[in-house]
């Protein structure tokens, strides 16, 4: 496999929110809303990204997370043929495309979970998901049980474990290769998914495409149970994702520096997975509602664009947008939004997202550099990404005054890539550099002065 995934800034969309679409699927002709993604394109380049994650996209009812069929655009987001013309859009463009797989259940209107309710026991598909008997009624009135995912039952559990349903999700994603040419999947509730599916699925996309990248969902765990070269080749790093704010709230670099030590630093457990970093999604609360200090957000986007993995943005996070899910809804999490309304907000986190983007993509250290500790404090924390020619020093502090850094180093000189190239010496093997308010510096190890940015 390339390493397309290292050099990426992905772009995540949670796409019946992005675009409006009623909450519930009507029926009726398709409506091309996701069109509207071709005139963000100009603003992803902007951002400097080159990868986009769409969630759920198929046929549903409600939230996209309840298909009910794998070979059709859901009709509120448009058809086939117009989302094949914008995937060859964002592709004439640069920008890569992953799709939501939700392989581990579908919904109660999948057309072969109604063949059931209709034919009962003589419907050839009860084989089809898991568990389902005639022993007993469901909590939703069918005469028959089934296993849903976490005790919500319009979400049918499938079985994995039948070769009839594994044949007919292989299926789907050939087409989706085929028609659409994706770049790779995201898999939805990857813990619950049966890992030799996950075997099965890794063998024929890189059959297909030795490019393909294939990420799970995994909150809790190891990693690598999943992440590894048999089955994913990458996973949700929520680990980071909470140290990242957690961090910054609690005024305690030493909680994500331990972190990041512990899956990447010497002899870390995760060094050879790129892992999927985040610091919000469509699940969990915006990061502009989790911090406490707003101060603090590009301190956070600048620690996620430089750390170990792979970042992302979630729409709407680029212009510190707020949003806490709710005890009964996740909707507020899922905005409809408007560009040109977007462009009139304020514009800064954005130019530094474009700036960390072009850092990233300048300095191969950052994007698959090893990752070491190098000075820890509570507001303070400084950290080397390094390859055999190239050492970058990432160099945060969270307090709200001016601060003098000092550590060792046996660079040279230091220029601040992020801060204007600023050069600094080498004092007898260290720095003693001062970092403003809040913020940060990216400094690479240079035998001589270069003009950058």
């Amino acid at each position: 496999m390339s390493n397309w995934v290292n050099q990426s800034v992905f772009y995540h969309i949670y796409p019946l929110g992005f675009c409006g679409a009623p909450e519930y699927n009507p029926g009726g002709d398709p409506v091309p809303r996701l069109d509207k993604l071709k005139d963000w394109i100009p603003h992803l380049k902007e951002l400097g990204i080159n990868a986009l994650y769409l969630g759920p996209v198929f046929q549903s009812v409600k939230h996209g997370y309840d298909t009910t069929d794998y070979f059709q655009i859901d009709r509120r987001l448009g058809d086939n043929q117009s989302f094949a013309a914008l995937c060859d859009a964002l592709h004439e463009n640069g920008i890569r495309v992953v799709l939501d797989g939700v392989f581990n259940h579908v919904g109660r209107g999948f057309w072969a979970f109604r063949d059931v309710q209709e034919h009962g026991q003589a419907s050839p598909y009860c084989g089809w998901f898991h568990d389902l008997n005639f022993g007993g009624p469901s909590p939703m009135g069918d005469p028959f049980w089934y296993t849903a995912w976490q005790g919500h039952y319009e979400l049918v559990k499938l079985n994995l474990k039948n070769p009839e349903v594994v044949q007919h999700l292989l299926d789907a994603v050939a087409m989706w290769m085929d028609r659409f040419h994706i770049d790779g999947l995201r898999l939805d509730a990857a813990d619950c998914v049966d890992f030799d599916f996950f075997r099965t699925l890794k063998n024929f996309v890189r059959g297909k495409d030795p490019d393909f990248w294939l990420m799970g969902e995994i909150i809790h765990g190891d990693y690598a149970r999943w992440a590894n070269p048999e089955m994913l080749d990458s996973v949700t790093n929520y680990e980071c994702w909470k140290g990242l704010w957690s961090s910054h709230n609690d005024k305690n670099y030493f909680e994500i520096a331990h972190s990041l030590h512990r899956q990447c630093g010497p002899g870390g457990i995760y060094r050879n997975i790129t892992l999927y970093n985040f610091a919000d999604n469509h699940d969990v609360d915006r990061l502009a509602s989790k911090l406490k200090d707003p101060d603090h957000i590009q301190n956070l986007y600048t620690l996620l664009y430089t750390m170990p993995g792979v970042p992302s943005i979630y729409y709407g996070s680029e212009w510190a947008l707020k949003g806490e899910r709710t005890k009964f809804s996740d909707a507020p999490l899922r905005p409809c939004l408007d560009l040109e309304e977007m462009e009139t907000l304020d514009q800064s986190l954005c130019a530094h997202l474009s700036k960390l983007a072009a850092i990233r993509a300048a300095f191969p250290a950052l994007q698959e550099g090893q990752y070491e500790n190098v000075l820890i404090k509570n507001q303070q924390l400084v950290f080397r990404r390094a390859t055999d020619s190239q050492r970058v020093y990432v160099v945060l502090n969270l307090e709200p005054e001016e601060v003098h850094v000092e550590f060792r180093h046996n660079e040279p000189v230091l220029q601040d890539v992020l801060g204007g190239n600023a050069i600094f010496n080498n004092d007898g093997g260290r720095v003693w550099l001062p970092v403003p308010p809040c913020s940060a510096r990216i400094l690479v190890g240079a035998p001589d002065k270069f003009t950058w940015g």
